[in-house]
């Protein structure tokens, strides 16, 4: 790969990172705080919170098997999708390139960031070609997007693929696994050491069960982690947020067995799907969702709304014409979906 002052943009290479309160001590003991103009009552909420979530971080080394200097925290994976572009591309210079159809905020922030976003089309079982999406980078190329499993497909991408593009390519590869707790593959964030150039994104929203906390992950190397607290804004991970974090961490066991519960649903709702009459393909998942092929899913959709059923029309999405993108629930949420599904006429 080019090296990392050779990919991040030069102001973020010189940036002067502000200096919070809670950094300038950090290590020392400390009990009377009379440096953040905090109010000193409404106790430990007055408080500023740890900028880098030191406690948290711990936890989450121990759960992920990543070294907490290796981890950074973001308000949600979104936060660290637009860190990349704000650190790594140059406005109006720079594109991306990422598979497509897939999770609509990296083309979101590209936008954003005015950075040029330059979609490859997966094929037609949703798999990636490494050499083209190597093709269709140059060497303005910052950044290449997988999502793995992939977001609406629901598939894991050809592991090999991926370590192609991983090899090939000069810059930073970024891998989002938000799904990957639901897969059997065993996850790219446990091959760390062996990509500098890779950047795994996760996240506390889906198998955690804990989407209104907002809390991403970013995994990487060392620089990479420093760069992004370089450029963060200084408590963008609050008090409340990092303290829920830290209880959902201490009882894994709950996760497993959400897990394992969502992963019989998903194959009961699946098998139910396929006798439908109005589905007409289900594509194979390791997500917490799927995705259906329909005979009209705009109309299926409507009607799901017209009874307070809510999913997710996917067809004006490349490649998932008429296609609806379906979440596990509960049972008694599958079981209403279904009843709502075998009396549309």
């Amino acid at each position: 790969m080019k090296s990392l002052k050779e990919l991040v943009r030069p102001n973020i290479w010189k940036l002067a990172p502000y200096s919070s309160a809670r950094n300038e001590y950090s290590g020392k003991e400390a009990h009377v705080f009379l440096d953040a103009n905090e109010n000193p009552y409404n106790k430990p909420l007055n408080r500023y919170p740890d900028p880098l979530q030191q406690v948290l971080k711990q936890k989450i080394s121990s759960v992920k098997g990543v070294p907490a200097e290796q981890i950074f925290l973001g308000n949600g994976s979104d936060e660290p999708i637009d860190l990349a572009y704000r650190c790594f591309c140059r406005p109006g210079r720079d594109n991306v390139v990422a598979i497509e159809p897939t999770y609509g905020m990296y083309k979101v922030c590209a936008d954003i960031n005015d950075t040029e976003y330059r979609p490859v089309l997966l094929d037609d079982n949703y798999q990636m070609s490494a050499d083209k999406l190597l093709n269709a980078c140059d060497n303005n190329t910052k950044l290449v997007w997988i999502c793995s499993p992939n977001n609406p497909t629901g598939n894991s991408l050809d592991h090999g693929e991926i370590i192609k593009v991983l090899t090939c390519f000069e810059g930073i590869v970024i891998i989002d696994e938000a799904y990957s707790d639901f897969s059997s593959q065993k996850p790219l964030r446990e091959e760390l050491q062996k990509y500098p150039n890779m950047i795994v994104l996760n996240t506390m929203s889906k198998a955690w069960g804990c989407a209104a906390i907002r809390l991403g992950m970013a995994f990487a190397r060392k620089e990479i982690i420093d760069i992004f607290n370089k450029v963060k804004y200084p408590y963008n991970i609050n008090y409340l947020t990092q303290q829920k974090a830290i209880e959902a961490l201490d009882d894994p066991y709950a996760v497993e067995k959400w897990v394992s519960l969502l992963l019989l649903e998903r194959s009961r709702l699946i098998n139910a799907f396929k006798v439908l009459p109005i589905c007409e393909k289900v594509y194979p998942t390791d997500a917490n969702f799927f995705l259906a092929k329909m005979t009209n899913a705009k109309v299926i959709y409507d009607y799901l709304v017209e009874r307070g059923i809510i999913v997710r029309n996917r067809t004006l999405v490349s490649l998932c014409q008429n296609c609806l993108r379906v979440t596990i629930g509960t049972k008694g949420e599958n079981n209403e979906l279904l009843a709502a599904l075998r009396q549309y006429q």
